[in-house]
């Protein structure tokens, strides 16, 4: 696949198809963030999810078949990255106890 086609694909799940699956970017990876660090107990950015999800797709990509997908999504989770990294804080940064309370 052509870097061209893999980028566009990536762009379009990130803005479609992804977005409508797994709800705000910025949300989920603050959210997975805090759980990691809970789990391993060591803080993880939101940013760093992304970059580790895209290392995911490496792997995938080193250790089993053929994928094309795997080009696409770790293209899409350096976007991600690069997003994240390059962001100001939001609200979806507040504790998660913050967005449960009605």
């Amino acid at each position: 696949m052509l870097p061209e086609k893999i980028l566009k694909e990536a762009a379009s799940l990130v803005a479609g198809k992804r977005a409508e699956q797994h709800g705000d970017y910025t949300t989920l990876h603050v959210r997975v963030a805090d759980l990691w660090s809970s789990y391993i107990k060591y803080k993880v950015s939101p940013d760093q999810v992304a970059l580790c999800m895209a290392l995911v797709k490496v792997a995938r990509a080193e250790v089993g078949g053929e994928n094309p997908d795997d080009a696409v999504d770790a293209a899409s989770y350096v976007a991600l990255w690069g997003a994240l990294k390059n962001r100001e804080e939001t609200p979806a940064e507040k504790p998660i106890q913050k967005l449960f309370k009605k």
